[in-house]
């Protein structure tokens, strides 16, 4: 048996890239994923930026299966646009997904796991935030509010068994970043890594798949980044 077996795990962002790497990851391990997306190819279909949307697959998710045990926010955009080309329609399209769907997301998924005295949130923040890369401004200022709030909220739930963790991947080949200028930055990535290869969805599963077990019970509000040793915190 897996690791997670008997868990439930909703897992944002569950149709391509790390996500679905996540989710494929947490259900080998043993856990029923509900995979939550825009696109298609998942259990339920929602926009995390939305309130109404959020709670109903929440409360979906508690009706069908009885519980929520792990929840893995990977849902994000993730842009490539020049400092002098944000304007606040572009930071708020950013800030909409990745920090406020973050937001709501913990917000109704920790009511049943307070209930039921235990679970795992794990958040993907990105190694941009300790190497301020450019092109990503409102990006990086969206992940660093990941890797804030995670802390913060690990002290307010600890008391009611929940961890509070984040992992933060550095620039990793999926369909969205190969698709976009970022894919012209490997060579020169990888020559700053220990590991001078490209990065994979499935290199960042693993992280993500121990920070959701009880194994990493003792570890909370904590930031692991996978990045093959491009970055240190």
């Amino acid at each position: 048996m897996g690791k997670l077996h008997g868990r439930v795990a909703i897992v944002t962002g569950a149709a391509q890239g790390i996500g679905k790497a996540v989710a494929d990851r947490l259900a080998d391990e043993g856990a029923t994923v509900v995979g939550v997306d825009l696109q298609p190819g998942v259990t339920k279909r929602a926009d995390v930026s939305r309130e109404d949307d959020v709670r109903r697959f929440v409360d979906e998710t508690v009706a069908e299966h009885g519980r929520l045990d792990v929840l893995a926010n990977v849902a994000a955009i993730v842009p490539f646009t020049p400092w002098d080309e944000v304007d606040f329609a572009e930071w708020r399209r950013i800030m909409s997904v990745n920090l406020d769907g973050v937001f709501l997301t913990c917000l109704h998924a920790q009511r049943p796991m307070r209930a039921a005295g235990y679970g795992r949130i794990v958040n993907i923040a990105s190694n941009v935030v300790l190497a301020g890369t450019p092109n990503l401004a409102h990006y990086v200022a969206s992940k660093g509010g990941v890797w804030a709030f995670t802390r913060a909220l690990a002290r307010e739930l600890g008391p009611h068994g929940i961890t509070v963790n984040s992992v933060a991947p550095g620039l990793t080949a999926t369909e969205g970043v190969l698709a976009s200028p970022h894919a012209e930055a490997f060579d020169f990535v990888q020559a700053l890594q220990a590991i001078p290869r490209r990065a994979v969805a499935a290199d960042i599963a693993p992280a993500v798949a121990f920070l959701a077990s009880e194994e990493a019970g003792w570890v909370t509000g904590q930031m692991l980044v996978a990045d093959g040793g491009h970055t240190h915190n």
